[in-house]
């Protein structure tokens, strides 16, 4: 597996400080199970937030997943040889999508899912940047426009040109973006 670093690396303190042993790398099938775990535990925090028909146990079962890494590429933090948070990174047409960025609960408020952010940000060839999230989950809109996103009035629109999801899910998900030079 090759190992990135996250633009570099950084001793110090701070939400951006890394250690030594912290990486971002490229998943690949051996790291199915562990991405499930990291998705499926961190999703736990929609249960009684979104709607019931939308919420399930598992959030995500392992062919789903499967499918999800067919079309894009996961990029895991790794924190001391153990993977702790995962971001999907889709080019779509013109633009890229930010997609299942997850952190354990335990690792949360470290700075981990701004750095796996910034690395797709990093990575992305388009000048739009997207990310798709369920309305109710405010933490995560707030995480997103804390990092320069902005919620897009015309989300029903770039989630069917862009997403595969069910109607509902349209229904109930907001999107924001980010337009960066390329």
């Amino acid at each position: 597996m090759r190992v990135l670093p996250v633009f570099s690396i950084t001793l110090g303190r701070g939400a951006d400080a890394m250690n030594l042993g912290d990486s971002i790398k490229i998943c690949d099938q051996n790291d199915e199970a562990t991405i499930l775990t990291i998705i499926n535990e961190s999703a736990k925090a929609y249960k009684g937030v979104i709607p019931a028909d939308r919420y399930h146990e598992p959030y995500m079962p392992m062919n789903e997943l499967r499918k999800e890494m067919d079309t894009m590429t996961f990029f895991a933090f790794e924190e001391n040889g153990i993977l702790v948070g995962l971001v999907g990174y889709q080019p779509v047409k013109e633009v890229t999508l930010v997609r299942h960025l997850y952190v354990l609960q335990k690792h949360q408020r470290c700075g981990i899912g701004k750095k796996l952010l910034k690395h797709v940000i990093h990575m992305a060839k388009t000048r739009q940047i997207l990310v798709g999230t369920w309305e109710a989950a405010t933490w995560a809109i707030r995480f997103y426009e804390k990092n320069d996103f902005k919620l897009l009035p015309n989300k029903d629109e770039f989630l069917r040109k862009y997403w595969n999801i069910p109607e509902r899910q349209i229904e109930l998900s907001v999107v924001l973006g980010l337009e960066k030079s390329v």
